[in-house]
C-alpha cells in the first residue's frame, strides 16, 4: 500500500485476511441496562480482549506482515505512549523481527511492562509529540528499522478498521457506530471498513475535553494540534493525524466530546454492567452516548470498546 491518505475498503479487507491467523475475533456483548439507560441498542465490540489488550494489535500486525523481507529483517521502530508500543512489540515478535518502542516519560507502568514483555527494546524521551518523534528517527536512522507509525500510517488504519468490519458483520447491522479519537487510526479505519459496506451508516468520534484536537479540527475545518492534552485517557492524548483528518472529514459525521467526569463514571459503568475491564479512553463512547443521547436514541450503535490495560493500583475511583 503506498503512503497516501486513500485507504479503501479493500485494504480494510486485505488487512483482515493478513492478519488472520495472528489477531483475535474479538466478541460482541450486549447489556439490557445499558440499553435502557441510552435508549439505544449498543453492540459493544470487545477489542481490550484482542491481543495485547487493545485494537492497536490489528494495525501493527497488519504493518509489520506488510513488509518485504528485507525490511522486515531490519525491524520497526515506533513511538508509543504504551498500546501501540505493546502491540508492534507482540507483531514483530510473530514475525520474529526486532522491534524499538520509543515511549514518553509518565506513561502507563503496566503498558511498559507489556512492551517490555513482548521483546521489545524501550528508548525513553520527553512527554512531547515533537520528541517522540524525533527520538524515533534517530532510532530509525541508527538501525535501519521501519518506522510504523501509530496512527498516521495507512497499513496501520486499515488493520484498525478490521475491528468496524468484524463488527458490522456480527451485529448484523448498524445504525450508527462510535469509536474513540486520539491519533485517529480506528475511527477513521471503522468508519472506511463500515461505511464502505453501508453508507447509510452515521460514524462518530468520542474525544476527552481536555484532549480536543479532533474536535477543534472539526469545528475550524482545517487540522488543528495546537493543544495540550490534559486527560485521564492517556490512549487518546496523541495530536489528530494529517492522514487520518482527511479521512474523518469525508466519512466521520462528528467528534463527541466528554469530560473527565463522564468518563470515569462510563468506565464504571462497564466494569460494573457489562462486567469487562477497559481503561479510560475506551469508556469515552459510552460516556459520549449518554451525554449526546440525541445521536444515538432508538437506533442500532456499534460501540468500539478500543483497550483494556489499566494500572490496577491506580483506577480513577479509588480514593473518591
Amino acid at each position: 500500500m503506498e503512503t497516501h491518505s486513500r485507504v479503501t475498503l479493500a485494504d480494510v479487507r486485505d488487512a483482515a485476511a493478513r492478519i488472520a491467523a495472528h489477531a483475535q475475533v474479538t466478541p460482541l456483548l450486549r447489556s439490557r441496562s445499558l440499553d435502557e439507560l441510552s435508549g439505544a441498542q449498543l453492540f459493544f465490540k470487545c477489542e481490550q480482549l484482542q491481543r495485547a489488550g487493545a485494537f492497536k494489535f490489528r494495525g501493527a500486525c497488519n504493518a509489520v506482515w506488510s513488509l518485504d523481507e528485507d525490511s522486515a529483517r531490519r525491524g520497526v521502530v515506533t513511538h508509543s505512549s504504551g498500546n501501540h508500543g505493546a502491540a508492534l512489540a507482540l507483531a514483530a515478535a510473530t514475525r520474529g523481527i526486532p522491534a524499538h518502542v520509543v515511549v514518553p516519560e509518565g506513561a502507563v507502568r503496566a503498558k511498559l511492562a507489556a512492551i517490555e514483555r513482548n521483546g521489545a527494546t524501550l528508548h525513553h524521551c520527553a512527554p512531547s509529540i515533537a520528541a517522540r518523534e524525533q527520538t524515533a528517527e534517530r532510532v530509525r536512522a541508527e538501525t535501519g528499522a521501519s518506522l510504523v507509525h501509530p496512527y498516521a500510517d495507512p497499513r496501520v488504519i486499515a488493520g484498525q478498521g478490521t475491528a468496524g468490519l468484524e463488527l458490522l458483520q456480527q451485529s448484523g447491522g448498524l445504525d450508527a457506530l462510535i469509536a474513540p479519537v486520539g491519533g485517529g487510526g480506528l475511527v477513521s479505519g471503522c468508519a472506511i471498513a463500515v461505511r464502505g459496506i453501508d453508507p447509510a451508516v452515521a460514524v462518530y468520534a468520542a474525544e476527552p475535553e481536555g484532549a480536543p484536537d479532533a474536535y477543534e479540527s472539526f469545528r475550524r475545518g482545517e487540522r488543528f494540534t495546537d493543544i495540550t492534552p490534559n486527560t485521564i485517557a492517556d490512549g487518546l492524548r496523541g495530536t489528530i493525524g494529517a492522514i487520518n483528518f482527511t479521512l474523518m472529514r469525508e466519512n466521520v459525521r462528528e467528534v463527541l466530546p466528554v469530560s473527565e467526569a463522564e468518563i470515569v463514571a462510563a468506565m464504571r459503568l462497564v466494569w460494573e454492567r457489562l462486567k469487562q475491564v477497559i481503561e479510560p479512553s475506551s469508556a469515552t463512547v459510552l460516556a459520549a452516548i449518554l451525554r449526546h443521547r440525541e445521536h444515538f436514541a432508538g437506533r442500532r450503535v456499534g460501540v468500539v470498546l478500543s483497550g483494556g490495560n489499566v494500572d490496577l493500583d491506580a483506577l480513577p475511583w479509588l480514593g473518591a
